[in-house]
């Protein structure tokens, strides 16, 4: 952990954190905004599962409010346009999820504890497990919930913070969040943010 945290605090004081620290404020915005912006949020997540967020970022900009309107044929033709792996499944999932769009505000402002309002969300919302669910809940701005996939477990491995999962259980998940929970602490920073400066790490960008 002590090699990870000292290359972690090096980009910290580098021009790195600015980008990070406007992505955040970003978020919180996002989390601030209308019931729509949020929805549209949680679409964004349903289809960056088994996908790349480069790419889902640039279907979210594209069909924008479709993802509030558009029939599910239609919206499964535009995200096949656009080059999504799973475009009937994924338009399924968003236009089930249409259900909670109302209302998911309201949920959200109920909890008062991040990783019980995941469970809500992995349980009420098809298509979400708990790394899409906290990468919805930090992209409005809940800043201690980790995302975790193989990008960031491979970080772990490699710095001998962890063994490599052969699959990615409830148990082992919530086992590496406390892992990468220690690691935030150390550094005195928020789990969003490690997640930020991990991923650039592993990948040299910053998206959300």
């Amino acid at each position: 952990m002590k090699d990870l945290a000292a290359s972690i605090e090096q980009l910290r004081q580098s021009e790195l954190k600015k980008i990070v620290d406007s992505r955040i404020c970003e978020f919180r915005r996002t989390g601030s905004g209308s019931c729509d912006d949020i929805f549209k949020e949680l679409c964004f997540c349903l289809l960056t599962a088994n996908y790349s967020a480069a790419g889902g970022m640039k279907i979210q900009k594209t069909i924008d409010d479709g993802f509030l309107t558009l029939e599910r044929a239609e919206l499964a033709r535009k995200l096949q346009e656009l080059g999504h792996r799973f475009p009937n499944a994924r338009a399924g999932y968003i236009c089930e999820a249409r259900k909670h769009k109302a209302s998911l505000k309201n949920v959200i402002a109920s909890y008062r504890n991040e990783a019980d309002l995941r469970e809500w969300i992995v349980k009420n919302v098809k298509g979400l497990g708990y790394k899409e669910a906290s990468h919805f809940l930090r992209n409005i701005g809940f800043e201690n919930l980790a995302i975790i996939d193989f990008h960031i477990i491979d970080i772990l491995e490699r710095n001998g913070m962890i063994k490599r999962p052969k699959t990615l259980t409830r148990k082992q998940y919530l086992e590496i969040e406390r892992v990468l929970l220690a690691l935030a602490g150390r550094l005195g920073i928020s789990l969003a943010e490690l997640d930020l400066y991990l991923w650039y790490m592993e990948t040299g960008k910053i998206l959300k």
